[in-house]
């Protein structure tokens, strides 16, 4: 089994709960031999956290696709850690990020290990909806946008148990 983490937003992780899966080809991220190469120190609890933190980069992404469509949750990052198979992890390809990988099998809500969010306070909602708003100038290579980013992945995400999802959604 490989530990997988899955870049969410409440709205997402609120249809993975009704569906009771995320569905195959879910673009994820994990410890990956780009990874291990570019951090030549560190354990596999540190890989993990750089899988992890990258992946809440994602969500920011898919908050960013809710806002344009007027989602109804809250702007937190969601990041969903399961353990799949090792054989249905593949690279994700042309991706620039190092952890990025794509997963061919469906993730279904018992492979599901724990859910990290975003802390519901004032401080992070906000420094969230600036980087979402951000991402453009970003990706452009704004060094203000940067530091934006930077500002809302200095907020760790809080670990919630699977059981805890309903009360999140």
């Amino acid at each position: 089994m490989r530990r997988v983490y899955l870049p969410a937003t409440l709205a997402t992780l609120a249809g993975a709960y009704v569906a009771g899966r995320f569905d195959a080809g879910y673009a994820a991220h994990a410890v990956t031999e780009a990874v291990r190469e570019w951090y030549t120190e560190g354990d596999l609890e540190e890989f993990e956290y750089v899988a992890l933190s990258e992946a809440a980069q994602a969500s920011l992404r898919l908050l960013a696709l809710d806002c344009a469509a007027e989602a109804r949750y809250e702007n937190r990052r969601v990041v969903v850690a399961a353990d799949v198979p090792e054989a249905d992890v593949a690279p994700a390809g042309a991706s620039p990020v190092r952890s990025a990988v794509r997963l061919s099998c469906t993730v279904p809500l018992s492979a599901v290990a724990s859910v990290h969010v975003d802390e519901d306070a004032p401080q992070v909602r906000s420094a969230v909806a600036d980087a979402v708003m951000a991402l453009p100038a970003a990706d452009a290579g704004d060094v203000d946008a940067l530091f934006v980013l930077d500002e809302a992945a200095s907020h760790e995400l809080l670990w919630y148990d699977v059981t805890e999802i309903p009360d999140l959604i």
